[in-house]
């Protein structure tokens, strides 16, 4: 009997010896074919001043969008400012510049608050975002505003837009998607994978009267008098996302599309709020190109993000853009620099 259990404990090490042997010999096969694909910069942090302009605009119409659409956009500037590849975390700082600012007689003013920090490894990215626009123009695509004439304005507006995505990516061992986000890496060869993106995200939209003028709210149909519009959307979209390179230059395309879940409130100017659940699709547009050496690097790219919700007679669409042009360093790492996130909440 004791012979008989000692033979099955020393099989069982045995076996768990040569599972750890091979995970251990797989694991080195993909590291080098990832070398084959990937340079890394595991001893590096960077810095890239960048010039970069954002925006949410919102757009509604009748719900077949047999009418002309109203669109919504902030005057917004572009910003100026820095990114920063810091203890394995990204995040970028930036200020209102006056460059190609629009009449803001014509145009009005915007205000606009912006805050976002992310987080990429080999196979999972993960980003946080806070948004606040106050003060938008009014295009109404079946009205043709003159040069020189003002479009109707409205200050009173205020959209609020928080969330987070999350991300993961399947051929982790020969496609960089931080290649041409936070140039974490550089990709060495043309790669592409499959990539799922999921998202939580709640947006407000608030004014003091109705969004839609009178002569609209007629010409869209029932409950189009909304001064108020909340929802809290859940949403995962697959999608696939390729970096071409040609020696140092590379092209990044990035497209996701999948199923949203969206929870809506309503509420209109005079009157009590309504709920609603709604199903439908949302999707992630990038494109990206730039330089990536082993110290300097450059890029450009834009991002695009679209929800659309249709309750009652209404369409509502609302579209966050992103574009950044910015020339960075890869930069030695000494001291507390060595550190990664995690380190700073590991008890002394």
């Amino acid at each position: 009997m004791i012979r008989k259990t000692g033979i099955s404990i020393l099989m069982l090490l045995l076996s768990y010896a040569g599972f750890a042997q091979y995970n251990q010999a797989a694991r080195q096969r993909r590291d080098s074919v990832r070398a084959q694909y990937i340079e890394e910069f595991p001893d590096d942090f960077s810095i890239w001043p960048l010039l970069k302009y954002r925006a949410l605009s919102f757009t509604i119409s009748d719900k077949n969008q047999d009418k002309p659409a109203m669109v919504f956009n902030p005057n917004n500037d572009f910003k100026v400012g820095a990114g920063f590849y810091l203890f394995e975390l990204s995040f970028e700082v930036s200020i209102s510049v006056p460059i190609a600012v629009r009449d803001e007689s014509i145009y009005g003013t915007s205000k606009a608050t912006d805050l976002q920090i992310n987080m990429l490894t080999k196979s999972f990215g993960l980003d946080l975002y806070y948004q606040k626009y106050s003060g938008f123009y009014k295009d109404d695509e079946g009205v043709k505003i003159p040069p020189g004439i003002a479009y109707p304005l409205r200050p009173d507006i205020v959209t609020r837009n928080l969330g987070v995505s999350a991300f993961y990516v399947w051929n982790n061992g020969k496609f960089s998607i931080r290649s041409s986000y936070n140039y974490a890496d550089r990709q060495k060869k043309s790669a592409g994978s499959f990539i799922l993106y999921g998202t939580i995200n709640s947006f407000t939209l608030g004014a003091d009267s109705a969004i839609i003028s009178n002569n609209k709210q007629a010409e869209y149909g029932s409950y189009t008098d909304f001064s108020h519009l909340r929802y809290t959307t859940f949403s995962l979209a697959p999608g696939y996302s390729y970096n071409l390179v040609l020696k140092r230059v590379f092209v990044n395309g990035t497209f996701a599309i999948g199923p949203a879940h969206h929870w809506v409130y309503y509420r209109p100017e005079n009157g009590r709020g309504h709920y609603d659940v709604i199903f439908n699709s949302s999707y992630t547009f990038r494109l990206a190109t730039g330089y990536s050496g082993h110290r300097f690097f450059t890029g450009a790219g834009i991002v695009i993000q679209s929800r659309v919700l249709k309750f009652q007679d209404i369409r509502f669409e609302n579209s966050t853009s992103v574009f950044r042009l910015l020339v960075g360093y890869r930069f030695r790492e000494k001291g507390f620099l060595k550190k990664r996130y995690f380190d700073f909440f590991k008890s002394s």
